[in-house]
């Protein structure tokens, strides 16, 4: 397995490791409810340095990508970044990814670890571009710092003040004499940041970023907090909710599909969806009873299976059993009762609005 440059430093601290996307990962340190909690009343701080980075650069840079993702590359500003996703001929998605523009002909990708060699492949098959694509995830390790006392924890830490900086924007400084970028965007629902810096250099990083956080209540939090708290905000999970199976209609998406921004891969097939309308939609849905319906377990409509949970687990916040789950489009609206089968029996929910979760700003 491959292993973060912060390996020994979680191994040593007690953490629980496990195998995620042929990574050694920590799942929690304290404990998930623990952490989650931590993440919701002040920060947590993560280790993601399994994520991939890919460059991008050239003169045709920007055109490249505005032909590779859904979203509009073009409206993105230098030191802001975009969600976006790679799209498959038939809408459906190869990867969703954070595009980062530093200048206009040299932008920074973001994504699942699970799916670099295949984004990357999948990049330079199309690059007919005068650009690069080159994978810088060797190189590049990255902390998350989330939670309503995130800022705090990096306030004095950083090398230029990062108050004012918007949501989904970043900037190039140091963090505890690191030179790296500090964005500003989140997987959990709450005010958050993220630091790109050398590889090599975490455990230095790690240890003043806790030490700064110390007495405001944060805590290192693991994979498994990470999951509840993006569950909890109403984010999907490549692999999980999303994939080449799944449409980015279907999954919520179209709020990033620019159908009237010129041509891009995918976008006759997510036109003639959305003319046609999906015939099934990623919904939120909640447990009635005690009862926890966790992945691909079977959802019920009528009595007939409908459909599958793609993510479940209990809401650590909201002391409910939640989920979500790809249903028939007429069944995706709020109040339709379900049933899903959990383990033998048939366990009743109903469809919910999501995010469950909203942060009080």
């Amino acid at each position: 397995m491959k292993q973060t440059s912060l390996h020994e430093v979680h191994v040593q601290s007690g953490a629980r490791m496990r195998e995620f996307a042929g990574w050694s990962m920590p799942v929690e340190y304290s404990g998930i409810v623990s952490e989650h909690e931590a993440v919701r009343s002040a920060a947590g701080v993560f280790d993601v340095g399994h994520m991939g980075e890919i460059e991008v650069e050239g003169p045709e840079a920007e055109r490249f990508l505005q032909f590779m993702t859904t979203n509009d590359v073009s409206r993105i500003e230098d030191g802001q970044a975009q969600y976006s996703v790679l799209a498959t001929p038939a809408g459906t998605v190869v990867d969703d990814l954070l595009i980062y523009r530093r200048t206009p002909e040299n932008f920074m990708l973001v994504v699942n670890a699970a799916n670099v060699s295949k984004d990357l492949d999948w990049l330079r098959e199309h690059n007919h571009f005068d650009a690069r694509v080159r994978d810088i995830s060797d190189f590049t390790g990255l902390i998350a710092i989330q939670g309503p006392k995130a800022l705090d924890c990096l306030i004095h830490l950083s090398g230029a003040d990062p108050t004012g900086l918007p949501n989904y924007r970043f900037l190039e400084t140091t963090l505890a004499g690191v030179n790296g970028m500090l964005s500003r965007t989140g997987y959990t629902g709450e005010d958050g940041f993220e630091f790109y810096y050398p590889q090599g250099k975490g455990p230095r990083l790690w240890e003043a970023i806790l030490d700064a956080g110390k007495g405001l209540g944060a805590l290192p939090a693991g994979l498994g907090a990470r999951n509840t708290l993006r569950l909890e905000a109403g984010m999907l999970l490549y692999g999980n909710d999303i994939d080449d199976s799944t449409t980015l209609f279907e999954a919520g998406l179209g709020r990033i599909v620019r159908l009237d921004c010129g041509n891009f891969v995918g976008r006759e097939s997510l036109l003639a969806e959305k003319a046609a309308k999906p015939k099934r939609r990623l919904a939120g849905f909640r447990m009635l009873g005690r009862e926890i319906a966790r992945d691909r377990y079977p959802v019920f409509v009528d009595g007939r299976e409908r459909g599958h949970v793609s993510s479940g687990s209990p809401s650590i916040t909201l002391k409910k059993n939640i989920g979500l789950a790809y249903l028939p489009y007429e069944s995706s609206t709020p109040g339709t009762p379900l049933e899903i089968r959990v383990r033998k029996r048939m366990c009743h929910a109903e469809v919910v609005v999501t995010p469950f979760y909203r942060r009080r700003v």
